[in-house]
Formats: C-alpha cells, structure tokens, sequence
C-alpha cells in the first residue's frame, strides 16, 4: 500500500484499516484470498471529502488506484462500498470490452453481499439498495443485449441483474445446494484472476461446471444481444421483498425466500 497526493487528516492507520476492511469482505466471500499479490494507490484529493474514485487493473498481480478526499472522515470510510468493489475485480478474468458488463455487474453485485458477510454492512440495507438500483440495469428504448449496449447502466446493473438471475436459477435448481459463489469461486480457482485475459465462454463454462448445470451460458444467451426485459418486481414478489425506496420487509412465505436467506441471510 502506498499514499500520494495530499496529507490526510486522519492517520495513515484509519485508510489502512479500511483497506483491511474490503480485504476481508472478498476474502469472505471468494472463500480467500482471490489473488496472490494486489497493490492499492490511495491518492489524496485536496479540499474534498469521502471515497471519491476507484480504479483497478493487472499489474503483476492487481493494481488499485484510490482517489479519496484529503479530508475524509471514519465514518465516510466504514460506509464505502467503493474499495470493496475494486477487490472483487481482482476474483475474475480480464475479458473482451463488449463483455465489461460481467466485471462491473459481478462486483456492482457481490460487493454488498461480501461487505454484509463481514458485518460492514446490514443485510436489510444491502437489499433495500439492491431494490432501489437494479432498475437501473433494465433496457432502455432502443437498446440490445449487454455485449451491444455498453451504457453506464446496462454495463453496471444490467451484469448485477445477470449475476442476480444467475444466482437465483442455481440456487433453485440445486435446492440452494449450490449458487453464484460457488460459480465465481470455481472460475478464480482455475486462475481466473484480473491479470490474465481470458474469453467470456471459458469462465462460464467453468461455472457452469462448477455448479453442476448450464444455468451461466444459457443465461449469457438469453442477454448477450437482445434486450431480454426482467420483470424485477415480480422477481422481489417471488424472493418475498417489498420495499417503498425508504423502508424494507421480508414475507417468508414467498415462493422464494429460502433461494433469498441463502443469498444473503438476515441474520
């Protein structure tokens, strides 16, 4: 880890806690460490405040460059979500760029699942913020699958969207015996990591494989060049979520609520 730009008001230590912090929320969720060597850059912006950009490549292993606020505050750490989603870049291949939609959706998606395994986050609010963002990703007039409309909402939340399906048809097809982490673990333990360039079709074949079905590829399929609309209130009726934007609640009676306490549990 590494700091340039301007001094901090807080101490080194609080940035480097944070850093920790985001480590152990991919390590969580990837079962461990995703990569064997990552850096992280965090550059000082002077007269701002909070988490204000990430960006991460390979470089020799991962690289994370962090643009933060010179005159962030602890709180505005423990609140961020923004390192933790770099991290989760460092679990999955380099694709093509029509494919950018599955490295921004899978972390736009794991990121809050990870950070509220390790208790940075609620569940209640991990879902409240899913409910909230996920339209986000639906087409648009005029647009195509996620390898032909590279907007900033389809490539963000339109791959979440994917990874949301993904995730919920393995886990009904398996009884929840199995879902989309287990794909994403298989794929970074045959080494698909951020610095290696790998085609799209082989990491979804290895989670596919993974997870005992075909559930990633025939998905890909459905969504790589045609709108394919996803009916997303009828998808939270089915996990048994209702949410206004500003309040949450859970019916475990729903057809889908055990497929939803295995994604994310409440407690």
């Amino acid at each position: 880890m590494s700091f340039a730009g301007a001094d901090f008001d807080l101490p080194q230590a609080a940035l480097m806690e944070w850093v920790r912090t985001a480590a152990r929320a991919v390590t969580s969720y990837f079962g461990k460490c995703p990569i064997s060597r990552a850096s992280v850059r965090i550059v000082g912006v002077p007269g701002r405040s909070g988490v204000l950009a990430g960006r991460s490549f390979g470089h020799d292993g991962a690289m994370s460059r962090m643009a933060v606020g010179q005159h962030v505050t602890r709180e505005e750490l423990d609140r961020d979500w923004t390192m933790t989603h770099e991290m989760v870049h460092y679990a999955f291949p380099s694709v093509e760029d029509r494919h950018h939609w599955i490295e921004e959706g899978s972390a736009t998606y794991v990121e809050p699942i990870a950070r509220a395994q390790i208790g940075n986050l609620s569940p209640r609010q991990a879902w409240r913020d899913m409910v909230r963002d996920m339209p986000q990703g639906l087409p648009q007039p005029g647009d195509r699958g996620l390898d032909l409309t590279q907007t900033w909402g389809r490539t963000y939340w339109g791959g979440a969207i994917f990874c949301l399906l993904a995730d919920v048809r393995i886990r009904e097809r398996t009884n929840n015996a199995k879902g989309l982490e287990d794909a994403l673990r298989a794929i970074n333990r045959a080494g698909g990591t951020i610095d290696v360039d790998w085609p799209l079709e082989r990491a979804l074949a290895l989670g596919d494989k993974a997870t005992d079905g075909s559930v990633l590829m025939n998905l890909y399929t459905e969504m790589r060049d045609k709108p394919a609309p996803v009916d997303l209130p009828g998808l939270w009726k089915q996990l048994g979520i209702a949410s206004d934007g500003k309040t949450i609640a859970f019916t475990n009676q729903a057809p889908l609520a055990a497929v939803r306490d295995a994604i994310l549990p409440m407690s």
